[in-house]
Formats: structure tokens, C-alpha cells, sequence
């Protein structure tokens, strides 16, 4: 990750895989450090409390404790799987596709060890974070109808044979990094190995019970919007946090992550409002989160202008696919997680190619690398988006597929209609 930064000409991410363990004679920078604490931070927000309550509104009442439980269990284990070999294999040094394993259980990483100007302590801290919310997603993919403890299996085996590898090849010094792809805040590492495992868990599971015929709908707005306003503030440390640096790069990747947000709510508004007469307050959530989704691989390199026409895309495109995956493939990604995330990871990791070019005029960035055109960018663009979206779709068939053989992965009908508070944890989330 440390490339995007360092080089802001080249765009390079050769730079990066060898960075950690610098010594303490290169300097720390106190700024920065404070910076990149205070957006760790702000990163955990978005998953605990934020995801956790957004989630936990857009299901049913029977169901919201197992979301908040499979939200906080996720944080801890992905937690302890970064300690012991997730850093490590994510940003050692390895081979092209995974790092190596001289950092296990941290092994080097004391408290006086740096990673470029700030701690090694603080970037594995920011970087474990966004393990953490990354399964997380996923769970919107099969809301309501699966084990816990098959949650539990699937997150950790898919922590290190998915995101884990992802991470190395574009921020670790990685293949991905190496040709030169643009994802400043997990385009590919985060929203689309979400969106495509999510994808993939509905179609595994298969829908809710009810389906298409009975109305499913969320048990608390209040909450979903409550969890919305804090994933969006938690936003600006995930991507301007990125920038590893208290500077102008944070302060643009903030503007334009701010600025996507908003066009992305007021376009799915929009489009509701003409297509069924009035606006919902879910689809202006729903439409900030793709705007949010969408802007983040391009947040480090667009300008403000161009950021507005990626809430734009966002708001309109992710609008039309969560319509056609449930109405048209009847596809029960029951909380939305594959068209808001997935597809806005790769709308704005396309995009990126072309609005972080400086040649747009008013819609310009901050520059592609030296002598690469708009068309070269986006070839390796979408290198990127296919390696990733293939190699996330069958690894999360394959573990989903070892989970069923080990525990099983749905619910009894029984348990289903009883609610997951009381068949997977004997509690409720409401005694009134």
C-alpha cells in the first residue's frame, strides 16, 4: 500500500513489498502516525458499530442479534488470524502471489520499528482493520438462513486464502501492484472480494424462505440509518486514511470520498422518486454506501469533479443491478451486498483508469504514470477486476462447499422460521 504514497508520480507499487522493518534512523513522523491512529480507529468504527447496526436494521427483528454477533465474532477472529499469519503472508516479503511467513505472530514488529515515517504497530493496526470489515461484508450475502458456526469456518479459511493473497498482490508487492494497478482503498481487496464471495453464498444457500412471494422487509430503519451515518464518517479513515500521510493526498481522497457519498444518495433517490413516485429512506442509505463503495480504488487519484461523476455511475448502475439480481435473476443477496459493493468495486476501479488522468480539463486527477495513456491504464484496470472477481468466485465455492461437508451451512426450515436469535444464540433482540 505504502506505493501509492511514496511515488505519487509513477503510481508504482514495486516500491512497497520490502518497506516494513525500516529503521528508526529514517524518522518518525508524529503527524502522520496520529493521523493513521486516529483513521484506525474510524476504520473499526464503520464495522463495529456501523456495519453491525446497518446490517442489523435491514434484517428481520428474530434475526438482528445473530448480525451484530457475526459482526463483533468476525472483528475478533480476523483479529487473531492477522497476529498470526495474515500480516505476514499480506505484506512480507514472498513471491508475486503471497508474501512469506518471517513475520508470524509479528515476530519483528516491536515497538520501535518503523514502516515508513510512522510505527509498524500503527499500519498493522490500520491494515487489520480492514480485515476485519471485509468478511464482514460478506455476510449480507447470506443474512438470515445460515449456521454460525459455519460463519465462523468460512471467515477465517476465507481471511487467508482470499483476502489475504488479494492484499499481497496489489498493496504487498504483488502482480498486480507490480503492473501498475490503481486501487487506493480496496477496489479489488476489499468491495469486490465481498461482493463476489456474497454472490456467491446466495446462490450456494439459496434464497430466504419466502423468497419472491412473502415481503421480507427490514425490522429497523432507524438503526440501518443510524449504522449509515457512522460507516460514512468511518469512511474518510478508510480511504483518506490510505494515504498513510497527513497531507494533501488524505485531504482530496476525504473531499472526493465525501462528494461521491452525497451524488450517490441523491441519484438513488432520484431515480426512485421517478420510478415509484416517492423517494425511500433506504435507497438514499443504500445509494450513499455505493457511492462510498465506488469511490474508494479512485479515491487517491481523482479530482472533485470526477468523483461526482462516480456517485453519479454509482447511484444509477448499482441502482438497476440490486433491481435486477433479485427481480430478474431472483438471486437473494438478501442485504444487497454483490450490487452496492461488488459492482461499485468495479465500476470505481475502471474508473479510476480514466479520472486519474490529468488531461480531462475540469474532470481531471492527479496523473497517470509517466507515459501510460488512458487505454493502457485501463487494460491493467481490468486485468485486475477479472483476476480478481475469478479467483474470489471459485475459492469461495470450494470453501463454502468444505464448510457444508464439515457442519453444514443453512438452518433447519424450522430454525429458519423460529429466527436465528433464539435457534443459534437462545436470546432475542427484543423483550417487549
Amino acid at each position: 500500500m505504502f506505493s501509492r504514497f511514496l511515488n505519487k508520480k509513477s503510481l508504482s507499487v514495486s516500491a512497497l513489498a520490502f518497506l516494513p522493518q525500516l529503521s528508526l534512523a529514517d524518522g518518525l513522523d508524529s503527524g502522520n502516525s496520529a493521523w493513521i491512529l486516529t483513521a484506525t480507529a474510524l476504520v473499526l468504527f464503520m464495522t463495529l458499530p456501523g456495519l453491525a447496526l446497518f446490517y442489523g436494521g435491514l434484517v428481520r427483528s428474530k434475526n438482528v442479534l445473530s448480525i451484530l454477533m457475526q459482526c463483533f465474532s468476525i472483528t475478533c477472529l480476523a483479529s487473531l488470524l492477522w497476529l498470526v499469519v495474515g500480516y505476514s503472508l499480506a505484506f512480507s516479503e514472498g513471491n508475486s502471489f503471497i508474501g512469506g511467513l518471517d513475520n508470524i505472530m509479528l515476530a519483528k514488529v516491536m515497538e520501535g520499528s518503523l514502516s515508513g515515517d510512522m510505527p509498524e504497530t500503527v499500519f498493522v493496526m490500520f491494515q487489520m482493520t480492514f480485515a476485519i470489515i471485509t468478511p464482514a461484508l460478506i455476510i449480507g450475502g447470506f443474512a438470515e438462513r445460515i449456521r454460525f458456526s459455519a460463519v465462523m469456518i468460512f471467515s477465517a479459511l476465507w481471511i487467508l486464502a482470499v483476502y489475504v493473497p488479494v492484499t499481497h498482490w496489489v498493496w504487498g508487492g504483488g502482480w498486480l501492484g507490480q503492473m501498475g494497478l490503481l486501487d487506493f482503498a480496496g477496489g479489488t481487496v476489499v468491495h469486490i472480494t465481498a461482493g463476489v464471495a456474497a454472490l456467491v453464498a446466495a446462490l450456494v444457500l439459496g434464497p430466504r424462505q419466502g423468497f419472491g412471494h412473502t415481503p421480507l422487509p427490514p425490522h429497523n430503519l432507524t438503526m440501518t440509518f443510524t449504522g449509515a451515518g457512522m460507516l460514512w464518517v468511518g469512511w474518510f479513515g478508510f480511504n483518506a486514511g490510505s494515504a498513510l500521510a497527513s497531507n494533501g493526498d488524505a485531504g482530496m481522497a476525504m473531499l472526493v470520498t465525501h462528494l461521491s457519498a452525497a451524488t450517490g444518495c441523491l441519484t438513488w433517490s432520484l431515480i426512485e422518486w421517478k420510478r415509484f413516485g416517492k423517494p425511500s429512506a433506504l435507497g438514499a442509505v443504500t445509494g450513499m454506501v455505493a457511492g462510498l463503495g465506488t469511490i474508494t480504488p479512485a479515491s487517491g487519484y481523482v479530482g472533485p469533479a470526477g468523483a461526482v461523476v462516480i456517485g453519479l455511475v454509482a447511484g444509477i448502475v448499482c441502482f438497476y443491478c440490486t433491481l435486477a439480481i433479485k427481480q430478474k435473476f431472483k438471486i437473494d443477496d438478501s442485504l444487497d451486498v454483490f450490487p452496492v459493493h461488488g459492482v461499485g468495486g468495479i465500476l470505481g476501479t475502471f474508473m479510476a483508469g480514466i479520472f486519474a488522468s490529468s488531461e480531462l480539463g475540469l474532470f481531471s486527477g492527479q496523473g497517470l504514470a509517466e507515459g501510460v495513456a488512458i487505454a493502457d491504464q485501463l487494460k491493467v484496470q481490468v486485468i485486475g477486476i477479472l483476476a480478481t472477481f475469478a479467483y474470489t468466485a471459485v475459492v469461495s465455492y470450494i470453501l463454502f462447499k468444505i464448510v457444508n461437508m464439515m457442519v453444514g451451512l443453512r438452518v433447519s426450515a424450522e430454525e429458519e422460521t423460529q429466527g436465528l436469535d433464539i435457534t443459534c444464540h437462545n436470546e432475542v433482540g427484543y423483550d417487549l
